[in-house]
């Protein structure tokens, strides 16, 4: 009898109420609350998703720590720190006062701050602290920075990956995994809210990029700028052996939100329509318990370096640009600082 507690105890249970113990979860922490999706996040963890039986993909996941600062100087960022910060204290998350303090309380950081310049400076102590991360759009606020924070996490053995919710649409997933063969030609479009601090489609044109890539795949060899019939940014790409890429400025009627198609072999399909976030946190969270990142540094450093030739096609007046000759230069940059 005198060892009945113990047993009790060991079951998980109590003599009082014969209550389960608490299960056990793995502990998410977020950089930077000026962005939405911190909210979204957080929710979906913390409370459930909005679709039930999706509940397994996120189950033993729990964020319980943010550090708030994200953006330092973007007037619309920082007013929404306070805001969010009130709505995850309300989901019962610690509002913590650094990167090192939140990285001792969880395993796994999401990278959100929505500034793109301060990832490079956020990232270091994850890092030191070897914590996997998510890094949201844009990764970065400059093409060097992208290798930086690249060739960081590969030295430090940590895994990342970054993406828009955008590349796990369902009809864009199908495509990608080969529903019309090889993509020849695809047309994705999405809003081009320009931010004077980032590279024009890093900010928000990189929804529509990254849904262009998802079908398209690597290897575009040049990018030309200019603009639609209706006075919207057109950016088409080069890939090769026919294959087209092209992007588009939406304009809110033929091409409104977020959309495009994809022409291969066997027919053609919608692509590029957004999903809501519950699909690319789900992806999160596999690379979380995986270590595998569902998009590569690769893709990840030719995307970014696709929209950066977009702009210098755009300083050149539309010509043709090479990627390999813009990712040359960032990387002499990189080596001379």
């Amino acid at each position: 009898m005198p060892r009945l507690p113990l047993l009790v105890t060991m079951l998980g249970l109590t003599l009082s109420g014969a209550e389960p113990a608490a299960e056990p979860f793995q502990k998410v922490g977020i950089v930077g609350l000026d962005t939405s999706h911190v909210v979204a996040f957080t929710q979906t963890l913390n409370r459930g998703p909005k679709v039930a039986a999706d509940a397994p993909k996120f189950a033993g996941f729990r964020v319980v720590a943010a550090f708030p600062q994200g953006s330092r100087d973007i007037a619309a960022s920082v007013a929404r720190v306070p805001e969010y910060t009130a709505k995850l204290r309300a989901l019962g998350v610690e509002i913590v006062p650094s990167i090192e303090v939140l990285c001792a309380q969880v395993d796994f950081v999401l990278l959100e701050s929505n500034d793109g310049r301060v990832h490079l400076e956020q990232l270091k102590p994850i890092l030191r602290a070897r914590k996997p991360v998510f890094v949201d759009k844009p990764i970065a606020g400059s093409l060097g920075d992208v290798l930086r924070m690249q060739a960081l996490a590969r030295d430090a053995g940590v895994p990342l990956f970054c993406s828009s919710s955008l590349r796990f649409g369902a009809g864009t997933v199908a495509v990608h995994g080969g529903s019309l063969g090889v993509v020849r030609e695809a047309t994705t479009f999405s809003p081009v809210h320009l931010e004077p601090t980032h590279p024009d489609l890093y900010w928000y044109g990189v929804h529509g990029c990254e849904s262009l890539y998802t079908v398209m795949g690597t290897g575009c060899r040049s990018v030309r700028r200019g603009l639609t019939e209706d006075g919207k940014v057109e950016v088409v790409g080069d890939w090769g052996d026919g294959r087209k890429g092209v992007f588009q400025e939406e304009n809110g009627k033929t091409r409104k939100g977020y959309g495009g198609r994809a022409f291969g072999p066997k027919g053609e399909a919608v692509v590029g329509r957004y999903d809501g976030y519950d699909p690319l946190l789900a992806e999160v969270i596999t690379f979380f318990r995986t270590g595998r990142a569902p998009v590569s540094a690769e893709e990840t450093l030719e995307l970014y370096t696709f929209m950066s030739a977009a702009d210098e096609s755009k300083r050149q007046g539309g010509a043709e640009v090479r990627l390999a000759d813009v990712l040359a230069k960032a990387r002499a940059e990189v080596a001379g600082k």
